[in-house]
């Protein structure tokens, strides 16, 4: 099954995806913006494109106390979302062949907490898999672009400076200041056409602004300029124009109605999100003709005002500089008829009688219209379009926000595109069906959060015999006793021996070969691999320091073939299954090896992992880990080393001697308990040969 969907997945994106040849590479984000831009930078970005180079689809699942589970393609892009889950989510698990999800919830009520098995169908994810994969790939290419969009203006405003507003707030303060009548621009005026400054306009140039604060300020602006210009041309645009590409071959997707109609994609919506990038790409090149043209006229009102306060000085003027032609006069005397006007009601928004420096504008996160939008009037084309009924409604052509900024623009394109993405989710998330409901228990430990994160129950995916499992724990005469709950992941097919406890008899110690036969206590247990569990013991009647037991547990001596018939569950699944301790059958299992001895430590936690071959013990009181090498023809060697000192100095760390005891921990005063714990880590083997 699995090599046929993989043959159908290969093909059809060979077939489809084609963005990696037509489209040209994202260039990365310059490293001296903003530390956000390193997620795109020469390092991750290679890192990010062979994730989305992965043909096999897979699915991050999110669960919590929000009343929802939400799935995540490729860890990014969420395609669905299933509402009305009762309590918080303890554990779940999506099954390889997309056909099932399994839950575990948690109820509180009156200081208690009720523990049920919940089993979803997905049959919709697992019916169209080539087409939530294609999908899935083009949602994730769409929320890495607009990630790399947001990132790019965000450095767009971080080159901005707000030196460039000087001029603003030194001609605002000369207004507010000048005893005299005339303008402004009169004042400017007078000193382009007859070389003389009034005394007022003398001491704001000469006093505040002064000759190298003008300086500053050109190579300033000139600086700024530049560099948004190229983030622009290089970023911006190329970051919109694969946006608009991957968008085009979503519409056409949606439009196979036979292949990506049930999955709720709507043709529409996303030719409302394309249309919304096509608006943001012209506001961009808005942008850059406003860019273009501030540095051209700044260049020239700078070089002649700077020569001008040189003669104020008596200052040497160099020749090449003293050379202004008519053209000069009239283009400088257009940039003072055209900024220095004074706006009284600019003042009661802005506060400033000014918007000389144009390009902030465009930058600003915020809805109000722009303080000077462009100039349309005798724009020949604007003025057809806004004459002409049908094309001012053609759906072949972007509409255009003169008024607004590219912020505003951004923020309006990622709206529409969230809301076309989202409806795939909803539709997908709503396919999936409630088929199975299992209470398990009625768990009146309290425990903090922390603590509960590591704690029991634990799901498995058996990809192979796609099983579910699920491990638990029911508390019968004091003791918590191990169960067994596993279920097909196709709803509709059943499952042999689903439900089975597991009782530890006698524990054979292999030098000696002495017996040691107790009552134990399952504190806590995770799958190693598909076919072994790791086992955390607790010996009620041991004596402290040796009552714990590491226990490596195959599930063949679980699930026997020849007695499974005298293994079968006899009481009923929509029953709580504490309640029904009888009813549970319970295989009572003898080890004679495969286990360990856990001394001076009081164990309570365990993590595996078969890929690996090493399981993960924490004691009780978080702060005491122990690593053990589970495949014990390899060598190991001791390596014992405290994470705190090796993260403070970022060097070899001698090896501990001696570790923290759980004793010595727990007799700590209160004053060291708030202090940081150190956490120290043992590194073992598994060995048949176990202490005596």
């Amino acid at each position: 099954m699995e090599t046929r969907w993989k043959t159908v997945l290969t093909s059809f994106y060979n077939a489809e995806d084609e963005s990696n040849l037509l489209l040209p590479k994202l260039p990365t984000l310059p490293k001296n913006y903003s530390s956000t831009s390193k997620i795109f930078s020469e390092e991750n970005s290679d890192e990010i494109i062979k994730l989305l180079g992965d043909v096999r689809l897979n699915i991050l699942v999110l669960g919590g106390s929000s009343g929802f589970i939400e799935l995540y393609a490729y860890g990014m892009f969420k395609i669905a979302r299933v509402t009305g889950i009762a309590g918080t989510c303890l554990a779940l698990c999506l099954s390889s062949d997309l056909k099932s999800l399994s839950v575990v919830t948690e109820v509180s009520t009156d200081g208690a907490s009720e523990v049920s098995y919940f089993q979803l169908e997905t049959n919709l994810l697992y019916s169209f898999l080539p087409e939530v994969t294609r999908m899935a790939r083009k949602f994730t290419h769409i929320s890495a672009l607009l990630q790399y969009i947001n990132l790019s203006l965000t450095c767009m405003c971080e080159a901005w400076e707000e030196i460039l507003m000087q001029m603003d707030s030194r001609l605002t303060t000369f207004v507010q200041e000048k005893n005299t009548t005339t303008s402004v621009q009169d004042e400017f005026m007078h000193l382009l056409l007859w070389g003389k400054a009034s005394a007022e306009l003398q001491t704001l140039l000469m006093n505040q602004l002064t000759v190298k604060g003008l300086k500053k300020l050109g190579q300033s602006i000139e600086s700024s300029y530049s560099s948004i210009q190229k983030l622009v041309i290089s970023h911006l645009q190329s970051g919109s124009e694969s946006l608009l590409y991957h968008l085009s071959e979503l519409k056409g997707m949606a439009l196979w109605k036979q292949k990506y109609e049930p999955l709720g994609l709507d043709a529409a919506g996303i030719e409302d999100a394309i249309t919304a990038v096509g608006s943001f790409i012209l506001k961009a090149n808005e942008l850059l003709q406003v860019i273009d043209s501030s540095m051209k006229n700044f260049k020239a009102f700078f070089r002649w005002l700077y020569v001008a306060m040189l003669r104020m000085t008596e200052d040497h003027v160099l020749p090449e500089l003293n050379k202004m032609t008519q053209k000069d006069i009239t283009f400088v005397a257009d940039f003072l008829t055209e900024h220095f006007n004074e706006a009284p009601d600019l003042y009661n928004r802005k506060g400033k009688y000014f918007n000389v420096e144009k390009v902030g504008q465009y930058l600003k996160d915020e809805d109000d219209d722009l303080v000077s939008p462009p100039n349309t009037e005798g724009n020949q084309w604007y003025d057809f379009l806004q004459n002409s009924s049908h094309l001012k409604e053609s759906p072949l052509l972007f509409p255009y926000y003169p008024r607004k900024s590219l912020h505003f623009v951004k923020r309006r394109m990622e709206n529409i595109i969230d809301h076309c993405l989202q409806k795939p989710a909803d539709v997908i998330g709503k396919s999936m069906n409630q088929a199975i409901c299992i209470p398990l228990y009625k768990d009146v430990r309290s425990e903090d959060s922390t603590r509960r994160l590591l704690k029991f129950p634990f799901l498995w995916n058996n990809k192979t015999s796609n099983l579910h499992y699920l491990i638990f724990t029911i508390l019968e005469d004091s003791v918590y006793k191990m169960c067994i709950l596993r279920r097909h992941t196709d709803i509709s097919q059943s499952v042999s021996n689903g439900l089975i406890a597991v009782k530890f008899g006698s524990f054979t110690y292999a030098t000696t070969e002495k017996v040691r036969r107790s009552t134990y206590s399952c504190l806590d247990a995770q799958f190693y691999d598909d076919e072994t569990v790791t086992v955390v013991l607790k010996d009620t009647v041991g004596r402290e320091g040796r009552d714990r037991l590491l226990v490596q547990l195959p599930l063949s001596s679980v699930y026997n073939s020849e007695d499974s018939a005298d293994y079968q569950f006899s009481g009923t699944y929509s029953t709580r299954l504490d309640e029904q301790c009888s009813a549970i059958p319970t295989r009572t299992l003898h080890f004679e090896k495969h286990w360990r001895l856990l001394e001076s430590m009081k164990a309570q936690y365990v993590a595996g992992n078969g890929f690996r071959k090493v399981s993960c013990v924490l004691s009780s009181n978080l702060r005491h880990v122990r690593v053990f090498e589970m495949d014990i023809d390899d060598e190991w060697e001791l390596d014992e080393s405290s994470d705190e000192d090796e993260e403070a100095s970022n060097k070899p760390v001698k090896i501990k001697e001696e570790v923290l005891s759980e004793s010595e921990a727990e007799n700590q005063p209160a004053s060291a308990a708030i202090a940081p714990p150190e956490i120290v880590i043992k590194v073992e083997k598994l060995d048949p040969e176990l202490d005596s």
